[in-house]
């Protein structure tokens, strides 16, 4: 009998859940839609001029204005895959490292990791072709990689861009 009315209990539940269960919506649910704005946000002075890269409401700098200008062709030479991943894994270490080093506390280091990860997630629709933007990249942020460090090895605290 107790058997019966538990798992009667339990398909309810189940469908009761299930039922008033919403998914995730990235789109309007995630961290780049939900704040306008993170200038001082809660009185955090390490978020001072946040907005002021990409600006505001453009939290990972996804709404801007795509300018082709190809100075060479850019040709493709294929790799192993485990080289680029190592290479991938290198930036995602220096960024981690940038986070931990240069910014102190947890708050804006959660805000401005999250920020990153939003703005790399775009290239995945561009790579896809499902968001009307070529998939490339910006040579001349690029060619500031040698001045993520200073000269001694540590990391730089100069603005270049």
């Amino acid at each position: 009998m107790f058997a019966k009315i538990s798992f009667s209990l339990f398909v309810v539940s189940a469908l009761a859940g299930s039922s008033f269960a919403a998914p995730f919506n990235p789109q309007t649910q995630s961290l780049a839609r939900r704040y306008i704005s993170f200038n001082d946000w809660h009185g955090l002075s390490s978020l001072s001029g946040f907005d002021n890269f990409y600006g505001s409401e453009n939290f990972s700098g996804e709404i801007s204005t795509q300018v082709v200008e190809q100075e060479q062709e850019v040709v493709c030479h294929s790799l192993s895959v485990e080289i680029i991943q190592q290479k991938l894994l290198v930036l995602q270490e220096m960024a981690k490292q940038i986070i931990t080093e240069q910014i102190c506390d947890v708050e804006t280091q959660t805000i401005v990791f999250q920020q990153y990860i939003s703005a790399s997630s775009h290239f995945t629709s561009d790579i896809m072709h499902t968001s009307g933007i070529s998939a490339g990249y910006d040579s001349s942020i690029v060619s500031h990689h040698s001045d993520l460090y200073s000269s001694d090895g540590s990391l730089s605290t100069v603005s270049y861009i």
